[in-house]
């Protein structure tokens, strides 16, 4: 079941969502190369908890971390840890959600170290960029979905389909789930008050996946890179909200 937030609901996922933001930034500023990614979850659990939130990953389905760090063909649920090391040219992908009196705010990003940001990231954001512009009362959840495919294969490049978007709101996983994929005009009437996390994954290969022997971390079948960009939005009747907005300033 799809559920709508009141504005006070989404008044206290928009104080979440600021948490996330604020970890995002603090992320940011360790992703050098020569740090693990253990020191970098570390940072965000502890930015997370001082400004009164909780890690949403964290302990999340047996998570071991507060937050997922994923490096170049890994597409998303990468475990931070000591020997994980940043290096120079690596792609990282960082996910944080937070909780906050009971909601829940979700953000990603993808960045370069060391190097101008490739193609696959633009396009990345791109395909973000489009399927926040229609989160718009009145249109249809495939309409969300076809913009994202339909961006990243005008760029030469595909989508994860085993991974989705979702709702969300008292839980960090609602209804409905978003794919990167699909038709558009179909799936349900987005309304006013609708919360979805938008999560597009691109890959510069075949969007097939697997999972590795840690049981969490999704890595592409063919080895091939990936990006993974992700905002929580909250369908208005305008323009879409995205409370998630800040870490553009800095990724």
């Amino acid at each position: 079941m799809i559920t709508v937030k009141s504005a006070a609901e989404v008044a206290l996922m928009a104080r979440a969502a600021a948490i996330v933001v604020e970890a995002l930034r603090e992320a940011r500023r360790l992703i050098l190369p020569g740090n693990n990614t253990a020191a970098v979850d570390r940072a965000i659990k502890k930015t997370i908890e001082d400004a009164g939130g909780r890690p949403a990953f964290l302990g999340y389905m047996g998570f071991p971390a507060s937050s997922c760090i994923s490096l170049n063909a890994e597409v998303v649920h990468g475990i931070p840890s000591p020997e994980r090391v940043i290096k120079e040219g690596d792609l990282v992908s960082m996910d944080v959600g937070v909780e906050l009196e009971g909601y829940y705010g979700d953000a990603a990003f993808t960045v370069a170290v060391g190097d101008d940001a490739p193609a696959l990231l633009a396009c990345g954001r791109r395909c973000l960029s489009e399927a926040i512009a229609r989160c718009r009362a009145g249109n249809r959840l495939g309409d969300v979905s076809n913009a994202i495919e339909k961006t990243a294969r005008d760029a030469g490049f595909d989508v994860i389909r085993e991974y989705v978007g979702h709702g969300i709101g008292t839980k960090m996983h609602e209804e409905p789930q978003v794919p990167n994929f699909g038709p558009p005009g179909r799936g349900p009437r987005l309304v006013p008050g609708i919360a979805l996390a938008l999560e597009p994954m691109v890959v510069n290969g075949d969007w097939r996946t697997t999972v590795s022997g840690d049981k969490w971390t999704v890595v592409t079948r063919d080895g091939g890179p990936s990006a993974h960009f992700e905002h929580t939005v909250i369908i208005t009747d305008d323009e879409p909200r995205v409370l998630t907005r800040g870490w553009e300033e800095f990724a």
